[in-house]
């Protein structure tokens, strides 16, 4: 039975309104609203709201860490059969591959085809992006493990959760591990409170800063990126999302809030926690869960694997560069390693970029100058479409191991 369904039934007397009111996503709109209003007619004052969003973000953080630990170790401590474990990891790591190739493909295929790159550049404004060259040219993999703290209590928790399968006292331990685990999602729901004051903070700054009218010189750019964005959603993810009977409106409706919430802060880490929670509401089991949402974090970028394929294309186009079939097949196949390294630190999308761009020679790297502009505005995208893909992997990959129990219950509130 549909909770909200019971909710209304059981409180008869609550006017409509105050439910409206109350609802989180609700407010969340009303912030992001509110929050583009105050960046349009007073920029100054949105500018300093950036604390506001900052500090929200960086509150939620404190969740993650403890999330992903206790979901893992309990997850794999709950399996017993390790042999299952590994091969969650590696269907999770092939799934990746393969829809983040496709992703880095079609959004290469659109820009081919939309050209959105075929404007002057003359109008078009530019900012220093000089410090992401830079750092391109020290990109390594040892840096980017290091910097992804996500991904180290991954592994702690993996080596945690194989150690208490084979602990005698493992029933304790997984006994105060619960308990844990209860309170800190108790905790978070009562932080998710300030998810609007996060999304008002977060859109209030990035318009008051960048400003609507600076969208105007890239609007094709961004409405292509968007729209590719919308078709990789509900052509491909609904796809297999109908593959296996489930409806990609439902679960995009079950996930209002967090996508609202992505919105509004332009990263998807605000989400995970609670992402990872109502995953396991749906019906994907707990340890599925705990392994496929925090390495997609890292590894399954869909979105901004559309946003760097289309970027490199644009950049292309805005300085008439012409590639062949071979140089876009070439493109491809570095975007798919150099993507991966796309998490983890602030500016990274940017970094990879010019890394990409300075190995093909051919594409001017100072290009990435136009961008920096509009790159806020559209990020939005990148992460709403990452938390997307994320949890319908985690679905796939909880269907094909049979540990998705079906569940008539719609997980569209915290309860």
């Amino acid at each position: 039975m549909n909770p909200q369904t019971h909710k209304s039934s059981a409180e008869p007397n609550v006017p409509i309104h105050k439910r409206i009111a109350g609802n989180l996503a609700v407010q969340v709109i009303v912030a992001i609203l509110a929050g583009v209003l105050l960046g349009h007619y007073f920029p100054a004052t949105a500018v300093k709201m950036e604390i506001i969003g900052k500090s929200f973000i960086n509150l939620i953080k404190i969740f993650i860490a403890p999330i992903i630990f206790l979901t893992i170790t309990l997850g794999i401590s709950g399996i017993g059969d390790l042999k299952k474990v590994g091969r969650v990891g590696v269907k999770a790591l092939v799934y990746f591959e393969v829809i983040t190739t496709f992703a880095l493909a079609l959004g290469i295929g659109v820009a081919w085809f939309l050209k959105p790159g075929r404007i002057e550049m003359t109008g078009l404004s530019t900012q220093d992006a000089s410090k992401y060259t830079k750092q391109a040219s020290t990109f390594s993999w040892i840096d980017f493990f290091a910097s992804n703290f996500t991904l180290q209590i991954l592994i702690l928790a993996i080596i945690v959760g194989i150690a208490l399968s084979y602990s005698k006292h493992r029933e304790r331990a997984v006994h105060y591990l619960n308990v844990s685990a209860e309170f800190v999602y108790k905790l978070l729901r009562y932080v998710m409170y300030l998810a609007p004051l996060g999304a008002f903070g977060g859109m209030a700054f990035a318009v008051g800063k960048f400003g609507l009218v600076s969208l105007l010189p890239l609007g094709k750019l961004m409405l292509c990126v968007y729209f590719t964005m919308a078709l990789f959603v509900f052509l491909v993810l609904g796809s297999i999302l109908r593959f296996y009977k489930i409806s990609v409106w439902k679960f995009l409706v079950d996930i209002k809030e967090e996508l609202l919430i992505v919105l509004g802060t332009s990263s998807s880490e605000p989400a995970l926690p609670s992402l990872m929670k109502k995953l396991e509401r749906m019906g994907c089991s707990k340890s599925v869960v705990g392994l496929v949402v925090p390495t997609g974090y890292s590894f399954n970028l869909d979105g901004t694997s559309i946003y760097l394929s289309m970027a490199v294309l644009f950049i292309a186009q805005l300085y008439n560069v012409d590639l062949s079939l071979g140089e876009m097949l070439t493109i491809l196949g570095i975007l798919m390693i150099t993507s991966k390294g796309a998490a983890g630190v602030t500016g990274s999308g940017f970094i990879v970029l010019a890394s990409t761009l300075t190995t093909i020679h051919k594409i001017p790297v100072e290009g990435l100058a136009f961008l920096l502009g509009v790159d806020k505005f559209m990020s939005e995208a990148r992460a709403i479409t990452n938390i997307i893909g994320n949890g319908v992997a985690t679905i796939v990959i909880a269907k094909s191991e049979k540990e998705f129990i079906d569940v008539d219950v719609a997980i569209n509130s915290e309860n």
